[in-house]
């Protein structure tokens, strides 16, 4: 029997037809105001409920990765994909990159690793659907972001340390890196 494999897989980490560089493709796991993480499950094709938050805790914005990339922990690229309201999993986002929040991680004895978050907009978003960087979207909500990416890895035992922030071009060139080793690793 084929192992089902989710379609959002095969996708190319920017659309083919975007005129802008910063547009990426992100499929969104788990939606703005979540208290679960949710994550797709790439050998049965679905979302598995990874986790709950503590109680009061909710994600801030929809929260997904970018397809065929490769992080340094051995995921796709995360994406907070800053929108008006919450979508849903599995839902294709055409997103433009607007920064990074580049961060180390670190658990138990494990030496720390890399897991920075690139930050994007939706240019369907009626409040930023406009914005280019990350001081267009602004200091508040990104400082916002940066915290609950601190206490989310908390609550799971991890350690989460800003590192600083980058724009994006920086965020570029994260997805040019993630792409090159997802193709390196498939071959």
């Amino acid at each position: 029997m084929t192992r089902f494999r989710h379609p959002a897989l095969a996708l190319p980490p920017r659309p083919d037809d975007a005129d802008d560089p910063a547009v990426v493709h992100v499929v969104i796991e788990t939606p703005q105001g979540s208290a679960h993480k949710l994550a797709l499950d790439e050998a049965r094709g679905l979302f598995l409920l990874k986790r709950a938050l503590p109680l009061g805790m909710v994600f801030p914005y929809d929260f997904g990765f970018v397809p065929s990339t490769l992080g340094d922990d051995g995921g796709p690229l995360d994406v907070l994909v800053l929108l008006d309201g919450p979508t849903a999993p599995g839902v294709l986002v055409e997103a433009r990159l607007v920064g990074v929040i580049e961060a180390e991680q670190h658990e138990g004895d494990d030496p720390p690793q890399r897991n920075d978050r690139l930050l994007a907009v939706s240019p369907l978003s009626a409040r930023l659907g406009d914005a280019r960087t990350l001081d267009d979207v602004g200091a508040a909500t990104v400082d916002e972001i940066e915290r609950f990416l601190v206490r989310y890895q908390e609550a799971l035992g991890r350690t989460f340390t800003p590192l600083g922030r980058g724009d994006a071009t920086a965020a570029r060139t994260l997805i040019d890196a993630g792409a090159r080793r997802f193709a390196k690793e498939r071959e």
